[in-house]
């Protein structure tokens, strides 16, 4: 093992002197390391590996499209289709947190508790 540790560092030195790693992107930058550490470590390779390869895991999916369903909810004036679409994020925040291991910490609430007041109090 010490032998191909040797042989690597003499190959990388013997590259730097080339200049091979002048013209890499984001030479000179700080490297922006990820948190992974709210993922389970026995799946962090998975998903880097599906990362690199721009493949979300089901759940990242999911919270992807429930983000973009929050936003356009935001934006939306029509009440029938808000309703609509609210029911449809309801369902995606459920299926979310029924996924896999639940981690109390990523579960979100889902949003219709202030509806549900609004009807009871008219």
């Amino acid at each position: 093992m010490i032998l191909f540790q040797k042989i690597a560092e003499k190959r990388i030195i013997e590259a730097q002197k080339e200049g091979l790693f002048d013209d890499l992107p984001g030479a000179g930058k700080p490297i922006k390391l990820e948190d992974d550490s709210r993922i389970a470590e026995d799946l962090r390779l998975a998903y880097k590996i599906l990362k690199n390869a721009n493949c979300l895991p089901p759940e990242l999916e999911l919270r992807k499209e429930i983000a973009r369903t929050e936003e356009l909810l935001g934006h939306m004036k029509d009440t029938k289709e808000k309703y609509r679409q609210l029911k449809r994020l309801n369902f995606m925040i459920m299926k979310l947190n029924m996924m896999g291991r639940p981690c109390p910490l990523l579960e979100k609430p889902q949003r219709y508790e202030k509806k549900l007041l609004e009807r009871f109090r008219r």
